[in-house]
């Protein structure tokens, strides 16, 4: 059976399955099959003993190996890949981001967070003029440029703090919550890169395979 997975996997057969299920179902749901809009995001997950290339997530206190996913607005994934947990999320970006664009030319937004800010969305923009890098950030991150007026409120707005539910960010999450309750997602077991991959790829064709018969 593994040899199988293997010979599906080199072949490209799980992504080629997903993009067409992708398609179907945003169909279903009155959504034009290609979308216009994405959201990226990165994941620390443990590795086992004998799970490969691995690094040390000094944010996250992870020491494993790192998925960075872009999704569409839907949740449904669009393209991968897998680092070692050490790889900053901006510096895994530009490869991700290149093989959601080849795929689907016709993105025009990409929501992200923080870590992507900066020099990285502008790396973005640049490789990719049509599309447009829009960064959400959090409520009482410093940085998100509010106006100030000249004449202090009497009584300031108080800035939530703790967890806040973002604009956009929280489809990105949700997926990634998906991916993990498959058992071969919650730690990476395999030695090679392209197998936590293809388990990726599996694991949404089979989700939007389950709505799409239901």
């Amino acid at each position: 059976m593994y040899k199988a997975f293997c010979r599906w996997a080199a072949a490209g057969t799980f992504e080629a399955m997903h993009d067409r299920l992708r398609a179907q179902w945003r169909a279903r749901v009155g959504r034009n099959p290609e979308p216009t809009a994405a959201i990226i995001d990165a994941q620390s997950t443990r590795s086992t003993a004998q799970g490969g290339m691995t690094g040390f997530d000094a944010g996250k206190k992870v020491k494993g190996r790192k998925r960075h996913l872009v999704v569409d607005t839907l949740g449904l994934l669009l393209a991968v890949t897998v680092t070692a947990a050490s790889v900053q999320d901006r510096d895994a970006a530009a490869d991700v981001v290149a093989q959601a664009a080849t795929k689907v030319p016709g993105l025009k937004k990409l929501y992200t967070d923080a870590a992507y800010g900066g020099q990285c969305a502008q790396a973005i923009e640049t490789a990719h003029p049509n599309m447009s890098v829009e960064v959400v950030r959090h409520p009482g991150n410093r940085s998100t440029g509010t106006w100030r007026d000249a004449q202090q409120p009497l009584w300031p707005e108080v800035v939530p703090s703790g967890f806040v539910v973002q604009a956009k960010r929280w489809v990105v999450e949700r997926t990634h919550a998906w991916n993990e309750r498959a058992r071969r997602l919650m730690a990476h077991h395999d030695r090679s890169s392209w197998a936590p991959v293809a388990w990726v790829w599996l694991v949404e064709a089979r989700i939007l395979a389950t709505r799409l018969a239901s």
